[in-house]
C-alpha cells in the first residue's frame, strides 16, 4: 500500500496573492521563490527545529478554533521566535488573536493576515 510522506503544501486562494506573498515576506521573512510565473515559498526539513514536525488535523465543523476567521481553514507556521514574530506581524498591520499560550508542545499565538486567514505561529520547544 503507498504512503503518505508528508505535507507537501498548503494552497489557499487570495484576492491578491503578489501582495500577500509580500506581506509575508516583508513581515516574517519569508524567501518568495518564482517559478513558471507562479509564487511560493519552500520550507525545506533542515530549516525546522530538531524538535518541530508537521500536523495534519481535521477539526469538527463546529470549531470556534479558526475563529474570528470565517475561513474553513487555518494555518500553523513554525517560527524561531514567537514573541519577535507576534510584534512584526502586528507592526504590518495584522490583528493579533488571543493570548500566547504555552503547553508541552511550545508556545503559541495566533493572527489574521490581510486576507483575513487565521494563523497559528509556533515556536517548539527547545527539547
Amino acid at each position: 500500500m503507498a504512503k503518505v510522506l508528508g505535507v507537501g503544501g498548503i494552497f489557499f486562494k487570495s484576492p491578491d496573492p503578489h501582495k500577500l506573498h509580500q506581506w509575508y515576506a516583508q513581515w516574517l521573512g519569508l524567501t518568495i521563490e518564482l517559478e513558471s510565473g507562479v509564487s511560493f515559498v519552500s520550507f525545506r526539513p533542515h530549516t525546522m527545529p530538531k524538535t518541530g514536525y508537521t500536523v495534519w488535523s481535521a477539526f469538527k465543523s463546529t470549531t470556534t478554533y479558526f475563529a474570528p476567521s470565517e475561513k474553513e481553514y487555518m494555518f500553523n507556521l513554525v517560527v524561531d521566535d514567537l514573541q519577535d514574530a507576534l510584534e512584526q506581524v502586528k507592526g504590518g498591520g495584522a490583528q493579533l488573536v488571543g493570548d500566547v499560550v504555552k503547553n508541552d508542545y511550545g508556545r503559541f499565538g495566533w493572527f489574521l493576515d490581510p486576507d483575513g486567514n487565521k494563523v497559528e505561529l509556533w515556536q517548539p520547544p527547545d527539547t
